[in-house]
């Protein structure tokens, strides 16, 4: 007799558990529940991705200084030379208050030429 009950409720108990774990799996492969799953992988991959982005920029930067300086360094470069006046900026001026248009070019609009 005792055999007996000792069966039976150790069958009963892995049936309430088998019957326990299926419902919570039926749960978590609800569509609603995927759905909030795969939103939230996502975020996390974003955000993982931007810190190893923004990790790669500085990285970049930072060495980016260091190989300036040490080519300044190696040139001789000061890091406030002597420039003579922009000239650039003093023609550009010049252009924007009287334009002149070049009529007579020797450029061909042919595509065909270059090949």
């Amino acid at each position: 007799m005792f055999r007996r009950t000792f069966w039976f409720t150790t069958g009963v108990a892995a049936g309430v558990w088998a019957t326990t774990k299926v419902n919570r799996k039926l749960k978590q492969l609800t569509p609603e529940n995927l759905a909030a799953t795969a939103a939230n992988k996502a975020l996390e991959t974003g955000q993982r991705l931007k810190d190893r982005a923004v990790g790669f920029a500085l990285d970049v930067r930072d060495n980016m200084a260091q190989r300036e300086a040490e080519l300044e360094e190696a040139l001789g470069i000061h890091e406030n030379p002597e420039l003579s006046p922009p000239r650039r900026l003093a023609a550009l001026e010049h252009n924007r208050s009287n334009p002149q248009y070049i009529e007579n070019t020797t450029y061909s609009y042919n595509r065909n030429e270059d090949h």
